[in-house]
């Protein structure tokens, strides 16, 4: 290569720097956009009647997740035994359906990488006492039905309860 190539290839680069260095940041969100995926979760009537609502809230957000959307709604028990109808013949169904119509819930959409493996392991074990220190079981459950949250337990399942409350999200 010629002197005069190289200093007509350096002189490309520092005329284009100043644009790579404008433009990484948002190429880079783009890039890390294309591996967020989302979940669906549920604070408990348990937890919000104990007003540890935005306790979970913030651990959620502390943790990196974005919260795409999020309501507090009572569920019907039509709501309630659809939502849970994969438990139907079990003898809890109606327990849990009865619990999850005693009182507000909040519904929420949270989003990023490996969401729902992210987010099944901030919840914790179903049975707090066996739950890790630290995750959201732990921290606020008291039972194996009252443990605060609910989360989806595959994507295939996340995108059937994200659809069931909030129709379109995953379109």
């Amino acid at each position: 290569m010629t002197k005069n190539k190289i200093i007509i290839l350096m002189l490309a680069i520092l005329a284009i720097a100043p644009a790579i260095y404008y433009l990484y940041p948002k190429i880079k969100k783009q890039i890390e956009g294309f591996n967020m995926e989302k979940t669906f979760a549920i604070i408990k009537p348990d937890a919000v009647k104990a007003k540890n609502s935005g306790k979970i809230i913030d651990l959620i957000e502390q943790n990196g997740f974005n919260i795409v959307e999020l309501k507090k709604i009572n569920l019907t028990q039509e709501q309630a035994k659809t939502f849970y109808a994969v438990h139907k013949e079990k003898p809890f169904f109606q327990e849990v359906v009865d619990f999850m119509c005693s009182g507000p819930v909040i519904i929420m959409a949270l989003e990023k990488s490996g969401a729902v493996d992210g987010w099944r392991t901030l919840m914790g074990a179903t049975n707090p006492e066996k739950a890790d220190e630290g995750t959201m079981r732990k921290l606020f459950g008291t039972g194996i039905m009252t443990n605060a949250t609910h989360g989806s337990d595959s994507a295939e399942n996340a995108k059937i309860e994200l659809e069931f409350f909030f129709p379109g999200l995953t379109k």
